[in-house]
């Protein structure tokens, strides 16, 4: 069911249950009313009839119903009355009366004794009901005579009818009115939600530059166009990194397989020696060796920039550090690098470091930073490792007295498959993925990584992580 219906038989069912709630008040309201109309009229004439006098049984009733007639006027008319006496037998009607109510009932007569008056709805011998005021006339302080005072409620209840049918006519004509007018109000404030539904369906995957259009008016629908140009755009910027990702995947890979390829096929054009054909073989493993090192960096980048596989648990970043010195120890050997560390670490104010995380993972990070500081770091030069605590961040840098990093280059070199043009001091057969990891690894554990560099003048590269 869409939209529109959904919200027209909402509002029709809410207006329905509106109109009912106030039809039937109203109805009561009315009902409540024309019974208040007929008590106090009836008071006023059981007022005047019981002032006409009424000391001796057997009264002359014509004359006294020609008398409060004219004392009344009109106020009479459609009126009844009759006298009873107090040990409840009651006198005939006035000649003229059509009227014949039935006896007087025990609770008004007990009242008309206390000396109260009584109104009640009584059923009329005819099948009528009428409405009666039952008044208890005294003289010396004796109960001498009761007046009985009605009137038929045969014209209240056609208009209570009457007014009943109105509203079983009106009601669904309203409903039927405001049902039409909702449902042109949805479709008038939906239509833009239809049209930015056709727009969303041409835009594909290959063209993502496609935006929403907005009227600017600040509503809801203006900002779903804008939540939606904003995914859009975050789409647009996530395929485009796919795509190129994909394209620096296929040309690192198709390096070392055409170059495998060319090796099999000159060995296998002709016959050749065993040293020949441990040579070919030799190069094979290593570009062979090449692929399981682009695979599995590939495989690392991908868990890291997902999350995939981390183990959450308390590191000790102080042991972490020293073994990444270690082993930054191991890999500058012969290369004239020195790789030292600050001569208080680890400093006494820093404390305990210990951050929530996978020691794997950021035992990674840490040496593909170093390994990256000792490639681009001539001989004679220094790789400096630092930790220190700034605030509720544990803080590892990475210095170098290297080549360093032009301005423009900081934001790319985070970028899977990116190198830059300085050649490395020392050539090697990385992947381009070493800082493209070290980022994920670290955005993975809710830190940051930041590069500053000059040409010329080293580079520093710092890991912050929140302290567990």
């Amino acid at each position: 069911m869409r939209i529109r219906t959904r919200l027209t038989l909402w509002y029709t069912a809410i207006l329905f249950a509106i109109l009912v709630v106030i039809s039937a008040l109203s109805y009561s309201v009315l009902r409540w009313s024309l019974t208040q109309d007929l008590d106090a009229s009836l008071l006023t004439v059981g007022e005047i009839v019981r002032d006409v006098g009424w000391e001796t049984p057997g009264s002359p009733l014509g004359d006294a119903a020609a008398a409060v007639r004219e004392i009344l006027g009109p106020e009479f008319y459609d009126k009844f009355f009759r006298l009873v006496d107090p040990d409840g037998s009651a006198h005939v009607l006035p000649p003229s009366s059509p009227f014949a109510i039935p006896p007087i009932s025990t609770e008004a007569q007990q009242n008309a004794i206390r000396g109260e008056h009584t109104l009640e709805t009584v059923h009329l011998t005819d099948g009528g009901l009428a409405r009666v005021l039952t008044v208890p006339v005294s003289r010396d302080g004796q109960l001498v005579q009761i007046v009985q005072v009605g009137i038929p409620l045969e014209r209240s209840q056609q208009t209570l009818t009457r007014y009943l049918q109105t509203l079983l006519v009106l009601i669904p004509l309203g409903l039927a009115l405001a049902a039409t007018g909702g449902a042109l109000t949805a479709r008038a404030a939906l239509a833009r939600l239809d049209s930015i539904s056709r727009t969303a369906r041409r835009i594909s995957a290959e063209d993502f530059g496609k935006r929403l259009a907005r009227d600017g008016t600040g509503d809801e629908l203006d900002h779903l166009a804008e939540t939606l140009n904003e995914m859009l755009a975050r789409l647009e910027a996530a395929f485009a990194e796919i795509r190129r990702f994909s394209a620096d995947a296929a040309h690192e890979l198709r390096t070392p397989l055409t170059a495998l390829r060319g090796g099999l096929e000159v060995a296998l054009r002709a016959d050749r020696t065993a040293p020949q054909y441990r040579e070919v073989l030799t190069s094979s493993l290593e570009e062979v060796n090449h692929l399981i090192r682009l695979a599995e960096d590939l495989l690392l980048l991908t868990r890291s920039s997902t999350g995939a596989g981390a183990k959450a648990s308390r590191v000790d970043l102080e042991p972490l550090v020293l073994d990444v010195f270690d082993t930054a120890l191991r890999l500058a050997a012969g290369s004239g690098v020195t790789v030292r560390m600050p001569a208080d670490f680890p400093s006494a104010a820093a404390g305990s470091l210990t951050v929530m995380g996978d020691a794997m993972a950021l035992r990674r990070a840490l040496l593909n930073l170093v390994d990256n500081a000792l490639k681009y770091t001539p001989s004679g030069g220094t790789v400096e490792l630092s930790l220190t605590r700034d605030g509720g961040e544990a803080v590892v840098a990475v210095r170098d007295t290297g080549v360093g990093i032009a301005t423009d280059d900081l934001d790319r070199i985070f970028d899977p498959f990116v190198r830059l043009d300085t050649a490395p001091i020392r050539p090697t057969a990385g992947t381009g993925l070493g800082l493209a990891i070290a980022r994920s690894i670290v955005t993975a554990h809710a830190g940051h990584l930041r590069a500053e560099s000059a040409p010329g003048s080293g580079s520093t590269f710092t890991v912050r992580l929140p302290l567990a």
